[in-house]
Formats: structure tokens, C-alpha cells, sequence
């Protein structure tokens, strides 16, 4: 198994484990899985699940399987299978041999159901869906037994094998566990366990005409593979008493433990594959790899990295009690990997034209600047300077407002690792008065962005030289909702109704200094007060370069952190 740099950190589930390992649980071995459904793309909060399942295991000395839990054919398909085996692989885990699939073990299963028919504890039952959910009662009310649920095992054994062999038509029947219909637990009340689906499946073709339910599939998969630690979201602890029933019931060899945890929220987006689908089919985005999705495809074509995923599931912790993340510590901890690991460039998004009319008109020169500060490793990179320039439309105010410190009529500036400039004329579209030109000059004594006689400037501005600078376009991107929690819809509205229609804005005249001609696809850079953007891996090519913000410069998190330490130096109110 592929060993990452990320550890799992002490958890509640951890502790379970070693409390195990010491009184020789499992014969002291340690066996998890990760069991996606093939119905969809992954997104960030399976990333969290992997990172755990994984983790332990490597933590453990254990394995961890990577099993499909493909029992539903009319939603899986084989590109999910793909994209699923390429997030686990680009997060930094491997499964060696143990790849398998629910539907490796539909004939066990049905041997399964046969038993428990003999066992007078199953029956087939040819209520209607409607009526199975009238017959269940409610939280109040207990059950009313189906009427066929006294059905002989001869004549159960004989409406199974029907059904196998694809006598009757869906709905018609379906295989039902015979529990109790008055049990607190509603997921206790005869649940089914087989249903009649005349749908092709992804691996099997044909084959089948019934498939078992995910509820009677999982426990039985995870018990056929020996694994020892069941690991699941909260949302499955009511049917932990379904998933010991079936394993107790057939006495199976192996009873894994089922152990549940909290699943990751995260604020400004929705994480139900049901929703994200809902995005994709309808064109709230592109894909299921649209930057704006929480998708691991999308934040990989974004520009997020594994390490930075894997730190964020490390820094968020396993929990019993279900919250919601603030999407600002994920955009915290991009940061934190990125501005150690990629190059520092000079882009201008709304570029402004500068003449810097005391230079000289041929001239360019070779001026040296600093890959990234915080890794001298990665060493420098020469610019060329010359007497046109773009600067951002915004580092010029013609009436600048108090505290405005960049550039202005008569004002002094610095370029970065260039000189210092001063306008000294601005020049407008004489039919709407927009500013199109500055005028500048230079010094050439302050080289390098220092002045032999001490003077001082408050701004240093970006710039790219115009004739040498590349186009490209810059896609920039905002969360893909309006509120921290768009599933709370309120007074009618939909989730969707809070989708952000500004969440992309596609800048199409930038200019970037020339060292980025022909940027490979995936590649990741920090534009100098700007941000970290991504070479898109789908749209871009080297003849026309686009640009993905991933992450803004601007640290929301950091401001939280500062504030919560802040209140907690003040002295409490009595």
C-alpha cells in the first residue's frame, strides 16, 4: 500500500482499533475498506473517508480494499468506476490486488437469501412499493405483517428462483427479511433484501434480473472479505442494527464491526452526490469536473493538490458529531501548500497601458527576479523590461481616495524588481474619457527597486513588458452558492435557488510575463498579488493558454484564527 505523508491523528476510531489489537480482536489484524457507490463522481467528503479508511490501515499495518458497491445498474456506469479509481490513485493511495466488486458476489448472495428462506427468515412478499410503505407505520404506530408473509418456504423458494429467472415484471415481488413489523427501529421492519430490476449492469450484462439491496449487500461483502473494521457515516448508524441482524442471523464466519463517524460539511456548497447530479444534468456547471464543484475531479482541474486534501481531512479530525467546515480553512490550507511549492509569476488581468516615455525606444533589458522566496532551491528567472508596459487598471486612481497608495497623477511607485516610475501624464478616449494610457517615467538609479539618495514609496506594482507578454484567458472563480448552507432552503426555495450566477468570471485580454508560454496543462502558479491559478487540464493548449483561479491571496481563515485568539485574551464579563 502506498505510503502518503499524511498520518491519521488520534481519533475515537483509533483508540477502537487498538483496544482491539491489544485483547487480540481479529487476531490482532487490521482490515478496512473504502466502498464507493459507482453513481457519480467523487467529491471532497469521500476524500475524507479515504484519507481514513486508507490512513488506519496504513497506520496499522493493516489493508485496506477498494470494493464497488455497484448493486443499483440503472446508476452506475463505467466512467464512474474509472473516475473513482483515478481520485483514490491521485490522492496518494493504492489498493494493490484488492480491487473487488458486490457484484463479484451476487451468486453467494442469492445462496445467502436461499437460507434464510429455508431458515423461515425471509419471504418473498408481493405487496407494491406503496403499500410496503403503508404496511411499515410510522414512528408512533407499529407495522401490519404483509399478508404474504406466512408464505410457505416451498412456495418462497419457488417465487425466488421465478424471479431469478426473470419471470415477473419489476415491482411485482420483491425478497423481504422476516424481522419484526413493531420494532422501534424502522429499518427493522422486514426490510427488503432482494428487488426485481430488468436492467443491464455494468459488469454483468445480463445476468441478472434481481440485485440485492445495499443494506443486505454491505455487511455480507465486508464479512466475504474479512474485513475487521466497518467504517461509515452517521447517517448509517440506525441501520447498524440491520447490518449485525443479517451477519448474525446467517452465522457467518467473519462479523466486522460496524463503526460510524461524522461526515464533512462543508459551508458554500452541497456534498449529496443526488445534488450534484442534479447541477450537472440541469447545467448549473459544466461537468462533474467544473472547477466550482466539490467534486475531486473538479478541484483537481481547479489546481487543488492531494497534499493540500489530505492536510485538510488531517486538520479537520473524525468526529462522532456531524458540523459544518468553513470552506475558508480549505482555502487556508490550499494556500499553505501552494505558496511552498509554485513559482511566483507576473500576470495583469485588466491590463493598463504604461509609456514610459524617458526610456529608451529599442531597448529591453534583462532584469532577474526570484522564483518563490520561500524555496531558494528553486532559484531565478530573467524579465525583460522595456519602454511600454501593462500594469492592473486598478493600481491607478487619477483622484486617489485617502490611503491609496499606488499609482496617481505625479505619484512615485516602484515596479517590481525594476525601478521606480512617477506619472506624469494620463491620456483618455476623448469620446468617453476612459483611461487608456499613462505616461511614466523613470529613474534609472533605483534598479533592483531601491534609490541611492533613501526615498521611500508606500506601492510596489506588478507589470509585464508589452511587446514580450503572452495572452491568455483567466477564468475566476467564487463559491458556487450564495449561503454557508444551501440545503436549509427556506419559504419555498430549492437548494438551487442559491446557486451564485457570478461564480465565473472569464477574463479574456490578460497579459503574463513570457516565461509562460506553452504552461503544461495542471501546471500551478502564484500570480504576484493575485492569487494561485492552474492551467486548465481540459480547455488549454499552448497556442491558447487559460488560466484557473484556485484560490484568491486574500486569507479569510488567517483573519478568523486572529480574531478567535483575540477573544480569547480578553478578560470575561461577570
Amino acid at each position: 500500500m502506498t505510503k502518503t505523508d499524511t498520518a491519521v491523528p488520534p481519533n475515537f476510531i483509533s483508540h477502537i482499533i487498538e483496544e482491539d489489537i491489544k485483547s487480540n480482536k481479529h487476531g490482532g489484524k487490521v482490515a478496512t475498506r473504502f466502498p464507493p457507490e459507482p453513481n457519480g463522481y467523487l467529491h471532497i467528503g469521500h476524500a475524507k473517508s479515504i484519507c481514513l479508511n486508507f490512513g488506519l490501515a496504513i497506520e496499522y499495518n493493516g489493508t485496506c480494499n477498494l470494493r464497488f458497491d455497484d448493486t443499483n445498474p440503472a446508476k452506475e456506469e463505467v466512467e464512474y468506476v474509472e473516475s473513482i479509481k483515478e481520485d483514490v490513485r491521485w490522492l496518494g493511495f493504492d489498493w494493490d490486488d484488492r480491487l473487488f466488486y458486490a457484484s463479484d458476489y451476487f451468486d453467494q448472495l442469492c445462496d445467502y437469501a436461499v437460507q434464510l428462506i429455508k431458515d423461515h427468515k425471509a419471504y418473498v412478499c408481493s405487496l407494491s412499493a406503496d403499500e410496503i410503505r403503508e404496511y411499515r407505520g410510522t414512528l408512533t404506530e407499529a407495522g401490519r405483517d404483509s399478508p404474504y408473509r406466512t408464505r410457505s418456504v416451498e412456495e418462497n423458494l419457488d417465487l425466488f428462483q421465478r424471479m431469478q429467472a426473470g419471470e415477473f415484471a419489476d415491482g411485482s415481488h420483491v425478497l423481504r427479511a422476516k424481522i419484526d413489523m413493531a420494532a422501534p427501529n424502522m429499518v427493522m421492519r422486514d426490510p427488503t433484501l432482494f428487488r426485481i430490476r430488468k436492467v443491464p449492469h455494468h459488469r454483468t450484462g445480463d445476468k441478472w434480473c434481481i440485485y440485492p439491496m445495499y443494506d443486505f449487500t454491505h455487511g455480507l461483502s465486508d464479512s466475504i472479505e474479512d474485513i475487521t473494521h466497518s467504517l461509515c457515516t452517521l447517517e448509517f448508524e440506525n441501520n447498524r442494527e440491520l447490518y449485525d441482524w443479517v451477519l448474525n442471523t446467517l452465522n457467518v464466519d467473519c462479523h466486522p464491526q460496524q463503526i460510524e463517524f461524522a461526515r464533512l460539511n462543508l459551508s458554500y456548497t452541497v456534498l449529496s452526490k443526488r445534488r450534484l447530479i442534479q447541477l450537472v444534468d440541469e447545467g448549473h456547471v459544466s461537468g462533474w469536473d467544473d472547477p466550482r464543484m466539490p467534486t475531486l475531479s473538479g478541484l483537481r482541474r481547479r489546481g487543488y493538490t492531494p497534499e493540500a486534501i489530505r492536510g485538510f481531512c488531517e486538520r479537520i479530525g473524525v468526529a462522532r458529531r456531524n458540523s459544518v467546515v468553513d470552506m475558508a480553512l480549505l482555502e487556508y490550507i490550499i494556500r499553505e501548500d501552494l505558496n511552498k511549492r509554485v513559482a511566483r509569476v507576473m500576470a495583469v488581468l485588466h491590463p493598463l497601458r504604461v509609456v514610459i516615455v524617458n526610456y529608451p525606444e529599442e531597448q529591453t533589458e534583462e532584469l532577474e527576479a526570484i522564483n518563490n522566496p520561500e524555496d531558494p532551491a528553486m532559484g531565478t528567472r530573467s524579465l525583460p523590461f522595456s519602454r511600454v508596459l501593462y500594469i492592473e487598471q486598478e493600481d491607478f486612481r487619477e483622484d486617489p481616495p485617502k490611503k491609496f497608495f499606488r499609482l496617481a497623477p505625479g505619484r512615485e511607485v516602484r515596479l517590481r524588481y525594476a525601478y521606480f516610475i512617477k506619472c506624469v501624464d494620463v491620456i483618455k478616449n476623448e469620446q468617453t474619457g476612459e483611461i487608456v494610457e499613462l505616461h511614466c517615467t523613470y529613474d534609472p538609479e533605483t534598479q533592483g527597486g531601491s534609490a541611492p539618495d533613501g526615498r521611500k514609496v508606500k506601492a510596489t506594482l506588478h507589470w509585464v513588458s508589452a511587446d514580450h507578454a503572452i495572452s491568455a484567458q483567466i477564468r475566476l472563480y467564487d463559491n458556487l452558492f450564495t449561503v454557508p448552507n444551501p440545503t436549509e432552503a427556506k419559504d419555498g426555495l430549492d437548494f438551487k435557488d442559491y446557486v451564485n450566477t457570478n461564480s465565473l468570471e472569464t477574463l479574456r485580454d490578460c497579459r503574463l510575463e513570457p516565461t509562460l508560454a506553452g504552461a503544461a496543462p495542471g501546471s500551478r502558479y502564484q500570480f504576484e498579488r493575485v492569487g494561485y491559478f492552474c492551467v486548465d487540464t481540459v480547455d488549454s493548449t499552448a497556442e491558447s493558454l487559460v488560466f484557473n483561479r484556485t484560490v484568491t491571496l486574500r486569507d479569510t481563515w488567517a483573519k478568523i484564527l486572529k480574531a478567535q485568539q483575540q477573544q480569547k485574551k480578553r478578560p470575561k464579563q461577570r
